[in-house]
């Protein structure tokens, strides 16, 4: 394959395919919902989602806006803003009947005092069209499959900053149902269904959270706080009801140890607490242990509608998650993954459960033919902490709505992604711990280097400061696997005060890492040598001459020509003139340090540095990249620098400054995977054939979505 210069396009998806193919989702569109508003600059968020009758367009609930956000999928490739609805308050669920988009509205003016509306609006003239006072703030919607029904989980949450935040705080949460009549809900056939006394946690003080409707017109009712489900009819008559029980997990990371994933708790009778539930047919339903308040089960179940427990995932889903990089370590002594929204449809024949990780950002698709074991067959990326979802299997459609705005960070926005069923190998994970001979949890991945048959060599960051590792990963399998992780090691314990963001080969079956220093939490820059064990046998701490300009953003990668180590520096130091930044050169023998200047651009927003240094058939290769994501995001590149220009000259005086030569656009493949182009591109790694392989940095899951992107970019 012919390297990819400027203008050439995307190799991305060849990466991610097998050879034979088969019945995959795989991301399609994304939409930032801010384009939805006048003021791009406003706080929005896509939660509960939900499609019109002809699956052409989209309608979710953006609580921060007070609004529901319509979008025109007529192209799911290419989806359109239309606009916003306002409701008048806030919008916590919406269910859409053909062209009629029903919203439950919190117009509640505190805790003690909930009111709440259902309100209709006719999605072609955008005008309201009925209005429901419902009496207390409504959680949740669903329309019966026959459209003649609107259930409704009026919460009446509970006040979490009040006491310990527990419950039998008044007044309690019931449910609602209303006629649908020519496609407009009926108020006055309003039903107010009584759920008082049925839970064993607090009977007097039920917070409804989630409802579906079957094909039978029997509605499933979570109970999440109090721990219990209620199986009831249209006109309230109770068919069952039981605790959602607890479950014991073992193999999980329970405790917030401060950035290292260790698998090796376990605990005993967690509460389930679940919130997302649907019916799978009319004698099964699937719920999300999400554990809002005391539990934190971290998987879901399946129940008979008698009560019967079908099917329980314990830790499984959850170890899905860590092996495709996703698993959330700040959560750890939380609710871990945290499943918390979820969707059934059938798509040509297939019964599929697909339940979202809220704080891991991917969503498990389960087929359910036996709902007594389902079978894990995919695990998708979607945005930042996925809300809702809604499927349209008469288009082939599967929809996430994801709710994190960072905004005031400067990060990613909320984000609606649109999958399609194909006849296709699934184009994520690029990267993965699974099928390794134990559970091996990863992150963060910077720096890479290339050995030999197939395998590459990365480290993480100091996010996992009290585990850094190198990984081993087969690039001969698609995806790229992690078949080892080899613990970096100080006098035989986990090496501390490491921030690592290089690695190359020393030739004699060890490595040479690079840390990236940060001075205000104790990190010095670094060198280290490291042997085959992972132990660290020397270290090289930075001449007088670099420390007395030393700022926070250092070395970002390393590699080794004839005997001198070269480290990258990601951004200015004290001493350097603008828009340049230094290689670094230390002589292994002499002990001699050295450097260039390199001339990286000039932007206008944010900055930009290098990422990653390679040397390769007698040039050398670095990744220059902006701080930017999604569509600000400009430069992400790959250049060459001529071999014979890499002369370093000593430190303190005028130092020379390199070419470039632009080699390879990275925005292009980043664009390709179909949801918006990440910031952190980190890794580069080249076999002696030249056959250069990329990697992302998902920062540990935090404030990211978790994508790890880990691709080839052709030969060179």
């Amino acid at each position: 394959m012919p390297l990819k210069l400027l203008g050439m396009t995307s190799v991305i998806a060849i990466t991610a395919t097998g050879v034979a193919a088969e019945m995959n989702f795989n991301r399609i569109s994304s939409f930032a919902t801010f384009t939805n508003n006048q003021d791009a600059s406003a706080e929005s968020s896509a939660e509960i989602i939900s499609a019109s009758g002809d699956g052409m367009t989209l309608v979710y609930s953006d609580s921060p806006l007070g609004v529901i956000g319509i979008i025109d999928i007529t192209d799911p490739t290419a989806p359109v803003a239309k606009g916003n609805i306002d409701v008048g308050g806030e919008p916590t669920a919406v269910s859409v009947l053909g062209n009629i988009a029903m919203t439950g509205v919190n117009t509640s003016e505190s805790h003690t005092a909930p009111s709440g509306m259902l309100k209709a609006f006719d999605l072609t003239t955008m005008q309201e069209v009925a209005a429901c006072e419902l009496g207390g703030q409504p959680d949740s919607t669903a329309i019966a499959p026959n459209g003649s029904f609107i259930a409704i989980a009026i919460e009446n949450e509970r006040d979490e900053d009040l006491g310990d935040g527990g419950l039998g705080q008044m007044p309690g949460g019931y449910v609602v149902t209303i006629d649908i009549e020519n496609s407009v809900p009926a108020c006055d056939s309003m039903v107010k269904i009584n759920v008082n006394g049925l839970a064993d946690i607090s009977p007097n003080d039920p917070e409804p959270e989630f409802v579906d409707v079957n094909a039978a017109g029997e509605i499933v009712v979570t109970m999440q706080e109090n721990n219990h489900i209620v199986v009831m009819t249209q006109t309230g008559e109770i068919l069952s009801h039981f605790s959602a029980g607890s479950v014991d997990l073992t193999r999980i990371d329970a405790t917030d140890e401060r950035s290292a994933l260790l698998f090796t708790e376990a605990q005993e009778g967690r509460l389930r607490e679940p919130d997302g539930v649907q019916w799978i047919d009319n004698d099964h339903f699937a719920i999300a242990n999400e554990g809002d308040m005391d539990g934190g089960a971290r998987g879901w179940t399946i129940f008979n509608k008698d009560g019967t427990e079908v099917f329980e995932a314990g830790s499984t889903f959850e170890h899905a998650i860590v092996q495709i990089g996703h698993y959330p370590d700040k959560r750890s002594d939380a609710k871990g993954a945290e499943p918390e929204g979820m969707e059934f449809a059938i798509f040509d024949g297939v019964p599929y459960a697909f339940i979202l990780a809220e704080r891991a950002s991917a969503v498990g698709v389960y087929d359910v033919t036996d709902p007594s074991a389902p079978v894990l067959t995919q695990m998708l990326p979607s945005g930042i902490a996925p809300e809702g979802a809604i499927a349209i299997p008469s288009r082939g459609l599967f929809i996430t709505a994801n709710e994190a705005d960072l905004i005031e960070d400067g990060g990613i926005r909320s984000h609606v992604m649109i999958y399609e069923y194909q006849d296709a190998p699934a184009a994520y994970p690029q990267l993965t711990s699974a099928g390794a001979d134990e559970l091996i949890g990863w992150g963060a991945i910077s720096g890479m280097v290339a050995g030999e048959d197939g395998m590459v060599y990365a480290v993480n960051d100091s996010f996992y400061g009290y585990q850094p590792t190198i990984f081993t990963i087969d690039t001969t399998v698609m995806p790229a696997q992690i078949v080892n992780a080899l613990p970096v090691t100080r006098g035989g314990f986990a090496a501390q005060k490491l921030d690592l963001e290089g690695i190359t080969l020393d030739g004699e079956g060890g490595f040479w890492l690079a840390s990236e220093g940060q001075t205000g939490r104790m990190i010095p820059h670094g060198i280290y040598h490291v042997n085959g064990e992972g132990e660290i046998e020397q270290e090289i701490n930075l001449p007088a001459e670099l420390l007395a300009v030393e700022r926070r953003f250092g070395f970002e990668g390393i590699t080794l020509i004839d005997g001198t180590l070269w480290m990258a520096v990601q951004r200015e130091w004290a001493d350097d003139p603008a828009d340049h930044v230094k290689l670094v050169a230390y002589n292994i023998e002499s002990g001699e340090w050295g450097a260039v200047l390199y001339p990286k651009a000039a932007v206008e927003t944010g900055w930009v540095g290098l990422s990653e240094i390679v040397a390769h058939d007698g040039d050398v290769y670095v990744i220059e990249r902006d701080n930017q994501i999604g569509d600000n995001a400009v430069i992400k590149m790959v250049y060459r620098i001529p071999g014979d220009e890499m002369v370093p000259t000593a430190l303190g005086g005028d130092l020379p400054v390199v070419t470039k030569e632009a080699v390879y656009d990275l925005i292009p493949d980043l664009q390709a995977t179909n949801g918006y182009v990440v910031d952190k591109v980190e890794g580069l790694a080249i076999f002696a054939d030249g056959a250069a392989w990329v990697s992302t940095d998902n920062d540990g899951v935090d404030d990211s979505s978790g994508e790890t992107f880990f691709w080839s970019i052709g030969n060179l």
